[in-house]
């Protein structure tokens, strides 16, 4: 049985049915020329059906049939999804001919897989990135979730790119990347560089950028997501998550929220903000057949740490690197602020006793800094006592040995960028401190 638009509002388009209605999470096909799929939001009284205007079609008209297609929004898997790029809706956007939909398996990425039941704790398994003060302070583990966090400019996506170029270069797993609500520009510049350095075919990546609807920048991550648990699942594979940016999900939400009418909760937020990125974190799992090991970028409105949804998102992380604009100032880079970075993968049955006694020097000497700064403003490093000078010096020393030029910026400033290994950088720091 078909439906009718009964009425239409930005993107909010009312179907109703007089039988056989719809179910929450399934696609509906208008009846014009544009064969317009919606999306089913939400379910009211007297067969009356709620739902999204994917793609922001402005032919629909009041009063249009409206078809079932009994499934959700389903995209390709499998081998052939590797190198390509595709929107939210599973559509290529790299320009290359679509692959074979009729002969391929699909799967729905709103369903959720069956919950592990078996699943054993494996040894932690760190993963290095080539990047110093990343695999010092937070050390990436496989499995576990690390967030970049930071304003505008300070540096998030060109650390992204770096730790996406040093690690799957690595071969070290099936890396996916996906771009949600940031520029275009930087989309581009990504595909470019995993092109250039023979990347791609160990890539699956996402984008539904800033010029998307809400729509569509609120399913990207999950149609990402959806895929990644099918070569986790079925292929058995290791998964390196790069998500960028995961503050946009929330404000695409956001707007979502806005358009539908609901009435948003003390902070300014969506009133469901807590169970949609429990939905999407809780997705960004490992089990027995495989792991997910995820880096978010987290942008912070207006620099203020605070904000309700970076402490959010923040809750699910199990490391958080803190990109400063007062270190970016300096000319530091990466602009990662020491003292705020904070990893509770930090521990000695992790990393070791020798990495984690030389962090626990490292932090305190660095706190130390910070607080004779303020002295030293007003009285001068000279006044201070022999001791804290020599601190203060070391100190200095290691923000600078810190500090690394990047590879996915030596085609921008000429200058070669710089690799190193844990064990390089723990014997750097060795030195500072003897």
């Amino acid at each position: 049985m078909s439906g009718v638009v009964s009425s239409i509002k930005d993107l909010i388009v009312i179907v109703a049915f007089d039988e056989d209605g719809p179910e929450i999470g399934e696609i509906l096909i208008v009846n014009n020329e544009t064969k317009t799929e919606l999306l089913v939001e939400r379910l009211e009284k007297r067969g009356r059906a709620m739902c999204l205007n994917l793609r922001s079609d402005r032919s629909i008209q009041s009063g249009q049939s409206v078809d079932r297609s009994h499934h959700g929004i389903e995209i390709i898997v499998g081998p052939e999804a590797i190198g390509r790029i595709f929107d939210p809706l599973g559509m290529p956007l790299d320009g290359l001919p679509d692959v074979d939909r009729a002969n391929l398996p699909k799967k729905d990425i709103l369903k959720l897989p069956p919950r592990s039941t078996n699943f054993e704790v494996r040894k932690p398994e760190i993963l290095e990135t080539g990047i110093k003060v990343i695999d010092f302070l937070t050390p990436l583990v496989k499995g576990r979730k690390i967030g970049i966090i930071g304003g505008a400019g300070v540096g998030k996506t060109v650390l992204t790119m770096e730790l996406i170029n040093n690690i799957a270069q690595s071969g070290a797993g099936l890396s996916f990347f996906t771009g949600i609500g940031e520029r275009i520009r930087e989309g581009h510049e990504l595909y470019d560089t995993l092109r250039e350095a023979d990347l791609l075919k160990n890539t699956c990546m996402f984008f539904g950028q800033m010029n998307e609807n809400p729509v569509q920048r609120a399913l990207v991550g999950i149609s990402s997501v959806a895929l990644a648990e099918y070569f986790r699942d079925e292929e058995h594979k290791d998964i390196l998550f790069f998500a960028d940016n995961m503050f946009r999900y929330i404000q695409a939400r956001n707007e979502l929220a806005t358009i539908l009418g609901q009435i948003p909760n003390e902070g300014g937020y969506e009133p469901t903000i807590f169970s949609d990125v429990k939905i999407l974190q809780d997705r960004l799992s490992s089990n027995e057949n495989g792991s997910i090991t995820s880096l978010q970028t987290i942008y912070v409105p207006a620099d203020d740490i605070s904000d309700p949804a970076v402490q959010m998102i923040q809750h699910e992380l199990d490391a958080t690197i803190v990109l400063s604009r007062a270190v970016a100032e300096q000319g530091i880079r990466p602009a990662v602020d020491l003292n705020k970075t904070t990893s509770s993968l930090l521990t000695p049955e992790i990393v070791g006793d020798r990495h984690y006694l030389l962090s626990v020097q490292v932090q305190a000497l660095l706190q130390k800094y910070e607080s004779l700064k303020s002295i030293i403003a007003i009285i001068g490093e000279n006044e201070l006592s022999p001791a804290d000078r020599a601190d203060y010096a070391k100190a200095k020393k290691l923000i600078q040995n810190f500090t690394q030029d990047m590879h996915v910026m030596e085609k921008h400033n000429g200058i070669p960028g710089q690799s190193f290994t844990r064990d390089q950088t723990l014997a750097s720091i060795e030195e500072i401190l003897a």
